[in-house]
C-alpha cells in the first residue's frame, strides 16, 4: 500500500509539473505571439485595402490550449486622406465602411502555420453586436477604372500564402447605411440583423473563382422585424423578415406592410391619395448581389409577389393638379428610376386591388375591386444593353372584376418610345351588372336595376397624348334608375322623370338588339387632358366607348336633358296655375 501510495504521488507530481509547464509555456507564447499577431493583422488589412483601411484594437490574447485568439475593442476605419486621393484618381470604391466591435473571437486557429508556413487558418470567427457604418457614393460604374488590377491574394501573397476561415458569424448587427447617390442623403438604420458566411478562402485558386462572393462559398443575411416611418410621418412600413443567400442568389422577404395614418388624420395633413398595402411574400431568384452592392445594378431573372392587398383611397380634398400627370405612366416611372434595372420575369399571384373614391356630388364612397389578380410581366428593364436587344415590356394580367367577372388584359409597353407608346387589349365577362352598384351609385348617380354583361372586349393603342381603338359591349335586359343626393336625409333618392326618360328614350337595353343580329361595336378616340393620370385615362377611354354602346352618345344626352328640362318647366307651370286658382 505504501508503494502504491508513493506511485500515485509520483504520477500526480509529474502531471502537475506538466500542467505547470504547459501553463508557463502558454503564458510565454501568448506574450510572445500576441504582438506578432497584432502586427500581422495590421499589415494584412493595410496591404489588402491598398492603404485605405487601418485596424486597431486595445488588446489581443492568444490562448494556445484552447486554440483561440480574442481581440478587444476593434476599430476598422478608412483613411479619409487616402480615400479623397482615390476619389481624385477615380479609383475610390463606392462603399466605405467603418466597424467597431467590442470583442472578436477567433476559434480553432493554427498559429504555428501562420508563423512557419504563412497560412492564416481559422475555424470560426464570431463578432457579437458589431456596429457597422456603411456610406455609399457612386464613384465609378466599372472595375476598369481601378489602376491596380491585382487580386487580393496577389496583394497579400508576399505576406501570406492563403487565408481560410471556416465560419463567420455576426449576430445582432447594428447597421447604419448612408446613401449619397440621390438628390439628398438617405439614411437607413437596421437592427436585429444577423450575418453568416462559410468557407472564406483566399489563395491562388480562388482569386478568380466567380462562384464565390467576397471569396466566400456562401453569405447568408437575415433581418427580422424592420420597421420605420416615412419622412412626413403619415406612413409606417414593416418587414417581418428578410433573408439573402449569395450561394443560391435568392432574396426572400416575408410580411411587408405599408400602413397609413388614420383616415381623418391622413386627409387632414395630406392632399395625396391614401395607400394601404400588404404582401405575404416577395422572392427574387438569381439576384446579382455583388452588382447591386457595388454599383446599384438590380439584375435578377425572376421576381414573385404572392398573396397581397392594395387599397387606394382617393383624397377627397385633393387640389386640382397643376402639373402634367404623364409622370404616372409606368414607362415614365421606369425611366425615372436611377438604378440600372433588369428583371426578366415578374409574377403576381393572388393580389387584391381595391380602389375607393368619394363621389363629388353624392359625397359617398364608391368602391371598385379587382380580386385574386395574377399575371406575368416580361422584360422590366432600364438597362441600355437589354433595351437594345428588346425594348418591349409586356404585362399579361388576369383578375376578377368586383370579385365576379373574369378579366383578362394584355398590356404592351414600348420602353424607348419618346411618346410613351403602349397598347392594351382584353375582355371582361360574364356577370350580373347589379354588382356594379357599390361603385356607380355614389360615383355615377345611377342604379342598375337589371342587366347582364355577356362580354366586353377592347383593343386600344395609346401614348401620352391620346388613345384610339375599338370596343364591343354585349349585354341584355339593362334597366336603370337615375339618382340624386338627398342632403336632408343623407341618402340618394330616385328621380322618377329622369329614370323614365333614361329607360324609354336613352338606353339600349340589349346588344345585339335582337338575337341573331350583328352586335354593335364602336371606334373610340380620346384625347388625354394633362391632369389625367394613367389609370384614369384608361377608364375614360373605355367609358368613351361604353356610353354610346348603351345609348348615351352626346346627341342623345343633349336631347334627353332638353326634354327633362322641358318636363320640369311644365311641372313648375302647372304648380303656378294651381297656386293661382287657390288664391282666387
Amino acid at each position: 500500500m505504501a508503494r502504491l501510495h508513493k506511485s500515485h504521488k509520483r504520477i500526480m507530481i509529474v502531471i502537475g509539473s506538466l500542467a505547470a509547464l504547459v501553463f508557463i509555456l502558454a503564458v510565454l507564447v501568448n506574450q510572445y505571439w500576441s504582438p506578432i499577431l497584432a502586427k500581422e493583422v495590421r499589415k494584412i488589412v493595410l496591404r489588402s485595402s491598398d492603404s485605405l483601411y487601418t485596424v486597431d484594437f486595445s488588446e489581443a490574447k492568444l490562448h494556445v490550449v484552447r486554440g483561440e485568439i480574442v481581440f478587444y475593442n476593434i476599430v476598422l476605419k478608412p483613411d479619409t486622406a487616402v480615400y479623397n486621393r482615390k476619389v481624385r484618381q477615380h479609383t475610390a470604391p463606392n462603399n466605405l465602411i467603418a466597424l467597431h466591435v467590442k470583442r472578436l473571437t477567433l476559434s480553432e486557429i493554427h498559429p504555428f502555420k501562420l508563423y512557419f508556413q504563412h497560412k492564416l487558418e481559422i475555424g470560426r470567427v464570431a463578432l457579437k453586436e458589431p456596429e457597422l457604418d456603411v456610406s455609399y457614393q457612386l464613384n465609378h460604374t466599372k472595375d476598369t477604372t481601378v489602376k491596380d488590377k491585382r487580386t487580393v491574394w496577389q496583394k497579400i501573397s508576399k505576406t501570406l500564402k492563403l487565408i481560410h476561415i471556416g465560419e463567420i458569424d455576426l449576430s445582432d448587427v447594428q447597421l447604419k447605411y448612408k446613401d449619397y447617390s440621390g438628390n439628398k442623403l438617405a439614411i437607413s438604420e437596421l437592427k436585429e440583423m444577423n450575418l453568416s458566411a462559410t468557407d472564406l478562402l483566399i489563395d491562388s485558386a480562388t482569386q478568380t473563382d466567380t462562384s464565390r462572393l467576397m471569396y466566400c462559398r456562401d453569405i447568408d443575411i437575415t433581418l427580422n422585424n424592420y420597421s420605420g416611418r416615412s419622412s412626413n410621418g403619415l406612413y409606417r412600413y414593416h418587414i417581418g423578415s428578410l433573408k439573402l443567400s449569395t450561394e443560391n442568389s435568392e432574396v426572400d422577404i416575408q410580411n411587408l406592410d405599408l400602413t397609413p395614418a388614420d383616415t381623418s388624420e391622413f386627409f387632414e395633413k395630406s392632399r395625396r391619395d391614401r395607400f394601404d398595402a400588404h404582401l405575404d411574400s416577395l422572392q427574387i431568384k438569381h439576384f446579382d448581389y455583388l452588382s447591386y452592392h457595388k454599383y446599384r445594378i438590380i439584375n435578377a431573372s425572376h421576381m414573385l409577389l404572392t398573396n397581397g392587398t392594395l387599397n387606394v383611397f382617393t383624397n377627397p380634398h385633393k387640389k386640382p393638379p397643376t402639373t402634367d400627370k404623364v409622370k404616372t405612366y409606368p414607362i415614365f416611372g421606369l425611366k425615372q428610376i436611377k438604378a440600372d434595372l433588369n428583371i426578366d420575369t415578374i409574377d403576381l399571384t393572388s393580389i387584391d386591388i381595391i380602389y375607393s373614391e368619394v363621389g363629388r356630388k353624392s359625397q359617398k364612397v364608391g368602391t371598385v375591386s379587382f380580386n385574386n389578380s395574377s399575371g406575368r410581366l416580361l422584360n422590366v428593364t432600364t438597362n441600355k444593353a437589354a433595351l437594345a436587344k428588346n425594348n418591349i415590356c409586356t404585362a399579361d394580367l388576369n383578375s376578377y372584376f368586383m370579385n365576379r367577372a373574369r378579366l383578362h388584359a394584355l398590356f404592351t409597353f414600348n420602353l424607348t418610345a419618346e411618346d410613351l407608346a403602349f397598347s392594351y387589349k382584353g375582355s371582361v365577362g360574364p356577370m350580373d351588372l347589379t354588382v356594379l352598384n357599390p361603385a356607380i351609385m355614389p360615383l355615377g348617380l345611377v342604379k342598375i336595376n337589371t342587366g347582364r354583361l355577356n362580354r366586353f372586349d377592347f383593343d386600344i393603342q395609346a401614348n401620352d397624348k391620346a388613345a384610339h381603338g375599338r370596343i364591343s359591349l354585349l349585354y341584355d335586359s339593362l334597366k336603370v334608375t337615375v339618382l340624386k343626393p338627398d342632403t336632408n336625409k343623407d341618402r340618394l333618392k330616385h328621380l322618377a322623370v329622369a329614370s323614365l326618360f333614361a329607360n324609354i328614350l336613352v338606353l339600349k337595353h340589349n346588344n345585339p338588339d335582337k338575337p341573331g343580329e350583328t352586335p354593335r361595336s364602336f371606334d373610340v378616340t380620346f384625347s388625354r387632358p394633362p391632369d389625367y393620370p394613367f389609370f384614369k385615362t384608361i377608364w375614360r377611354t373605355l367609358l368613351a366607348g361604353i356610353k354610346p354602346s348603351v345609348g348615351l352618345n352626346d346627341k342623345m344626352q343633349q336631347n334627353v336633358k332638353a326634354q327633362i328640362a322641358a318636363s320640369v318647366q311644365k311641372k313648375q307651370e302647372r304648380q303656378v296655375k294651381i297656386a293661382e286658382r287657390k288664391q282666387r
